[in-house]
């Protein structure tokens, strides 16, 4: 089973941001478009357009936001990172000097990560020892806590968990979850989470294509179902039992990556924002 389009489409436009954006560039990555291996057309797709401008900046700028995370965190002695719904990532493949250092677990459905295995052997990259698939079954009625801790993770030790572009997928219910498991692991664990704000707050400019996202989603079977306001989002952190917690906005992001840039990319305020918490 191949990837969903949500993870294609995100490999794209990290290896589009290379292709036609100026530099400096925000975040790096080549790996994921030999991974996909597109016809020679892709970049023609409509949502490789110019219009898709804006999402693209808020995919490398959330990727580039999380990468710096990890770094950080694995500075201060923190050696297992977990990728919810981990997609197309290649932290492991681009970053060795980082990789190396700690522990990465991969979350994904098992059609897509038995896919992407495969390509990352055909291609001769390989599966480092410090990677590990995590298949789960959600539909199947696994969990991922316990999938992770049989894949070899150490509930004893801090870890980084890090969920973007997922929660507009999942029930309240389910966010709910992920952040009461999340904030029960060892001290010194941290949460990235990125989420989408209610339409109704979003830029009037960016509502339209947000729609087209949404109706996007729709058809194919992945409809958006939650959003949240900051305020909810920290509250719930809050009664999930976390410590300390914080709203990175896009603004923020956009602040400490895209300034002085000339040629426009910058991700749109109010749309995917993030949650950082830790226990």
């Amino acid at each position: 089973m191949a990837p969903d389009n949500t993870a294609v489409r995100t490999a794209l436009w990290r290896a589009l941001h290379l292709e036609i954006d100026d530099p400096p560039h925000v975040f790096e990555d080549e790996v994921g478009l030999q991974l996909v291996a597109p016809d020679e057309d892709w970049r023609n797709r409509p949502d490789m357009s110019s219009f898709t401008k804006p999402f693209r900046a808020s995919i490398v700028a959330r990727a580039r936001f999380v990468e710096d995370l990890v770094a950080d965190r694995a500075a201060s002695g923190v050696a297992q990172y977990v990728i919810l719904g981990a997609g197309l990532d290649t932290l492991a493949q681009r970053r060795q000097d980082l990789a190396s250092k700690i522990a990465i677990f991969e979350i994904d459905q098992p059609g897509p990560q038995k896919w992407k295995r495969q390509r990352l052997i055909d291609l001769g990259l390989g599966i480092p020892q410090y990677l590990r698939f995590v298949p789960v079954d959600f539909e199947g009625g696994d969990t991922w806590w316990d999938r992770l801790k049989a894949a070899g993770f150490d509930s004893g030790r801090s870890a980084i968990v890090a969920s973007t572009g997922v929660s507009m997928y999942l029930t309240r219910e389910a966010v709910v979850a992920t952040l009461r498991e999340v904030a029960g692991m060892a001290s010194g664990s941290t949460l990235a989470m990125s989420f989408l704000l209610p339409i109704e707050m979003m830029d009037p400019e960016l509502r339209f294509g947000m729609e087209r996202a949404m109706e996007g989603a729709r058809a194919s079977g992945t409809p958006f179902i939650s959003f949240f306001t900051p305020d909810e989002i920290l509250a719930l952190a809050r009664d999930a039992g976390f410590e300390k917690f914080e709203h990175v906005s896009s603004a923020m992001l956009a602040e400490r990556y895209f300034s002085g840039r000339t040629d426009g990319l910058r991700p749109p305020n109010h749309a995917e924002e993030f949650l950082v918490a830790t226990n």
